[in-house]
């Protein structure tokens, strides 16, 4: 992968949606990657109108046109980590992939975006199969939540246990190389408990639960943040847990915005003040 940049920070790449509210998508990664210290850069694959109370309208944008930012960026500036996002369709899911292959991205963070936290389907069949063969393979780690967890393992999950077997099945039959399955959509106890797998070492990762309606953009959040400290130069399973620590900071500041879910506070030693 091309390292060289010319700028004097680690510079990260997210390739997702941008959402009009600010809360989730580019807007949440480039934040995240800023809190951090990283340079953000950006590939939009779509833009939503959307607010506090949903999603009101997506426009894709076309392949090549993504195709073109990941490469005026890679060429240009390099990148040293690149997480996905929302990829709305088949045909820029299949670009992505073989620019991927292209430019032998290896710090690769997959945030699947299939299916919503409160279990709404994101993708058709189409795109799903197609993330599921063609981009998950080459991830470095890919970051379901429990829904997508249950499409991509073709197992109910309702249990801590339906959790690792989850993991085990996607690492296995999906070819993922680490699976991180994200329990903010459980209930109870295990609402935020994830569990890791990378084909040996199975662990249970936690942090303390924080009560809040305003959790829009979590999930983004997390995978911008682990390609963050990618990009920093953590190691894998280091990356994960400072990821989940800067997440649940950000919920104990999240963002009471709007008439529904507000975001995460991204920036939230400046909110503190």
């Amino acid at each position: 992968m091309n390292s060289q940049t010319t700028s004097t920070v680690p510079v990260a790449l997210t390739i997702a949606g941008s959402d009009s509210g600010g809360g989730a998508g580019i807007q949440a990664d480039l934040r995240t990657f800023a809190f951090h210290c990283v340079h953000g850069t950006s590939a939009i694959t779509c833009v939503t109108a959307q607010n506090t109370l949903g999603v009101m309208r997506v426009d894709p944008i076309p392949p090549e046109a993504v195709v073109a930012q990941i490469r005026a960026v890679y060429e240009d500036i390099g990148v040293q980590a690149v997480k996905t996002g929302m990829l709305i369709n088949k045909e820029i899911i299949t670009a992505v992939a073989e620019q991927v292959e292209a430019l032998q991205i290896q710090n690769l963070v997959v945030d699947p975006v299939m299916v919503s936290r409160t279990g709404a389907q994101l993708l058709d069949n189409d795109a799903v199969n197609t993330l599921r063969h063609l981009l998950i393979p080459k991830a470095a780690i890919v970051t379901p939540n429990r829904y997508e967890a249950q499409i991509l393992s073709s197992l109910p999950i309702n249990s801590l246990d339906d959790m690792r077997a989850a993991a085990q099945m996607i690492h296995r039959n999906v070819r993922a190389k680490v699976v991180l399955v994200k329990g903010g959509g459980m209930q109870g106890k295990l609402c935020g408990v994830d569990i890791w797998f990378d084909g040996h070492k199975m662990e249970t990762l936690t942090t303390k639960h924080v009560e809040t309606k305003n959790s829009h953009g979590t999930g983004c959040t997390l995978s911008a943040a682990i390609a963050a400290h990618l990009a920093l130069g953590s190691d894998l399973i280091t990356a994960v847990r400072q990821a989940k620590e800067y997440v649940t900071s950000a919920l104990s500041y999240a963002l009471d915005i709007g008439k529904g879910q507000g975001p995460v506070g991204h920036f939230f030693p400046l909110l503190n003040k």
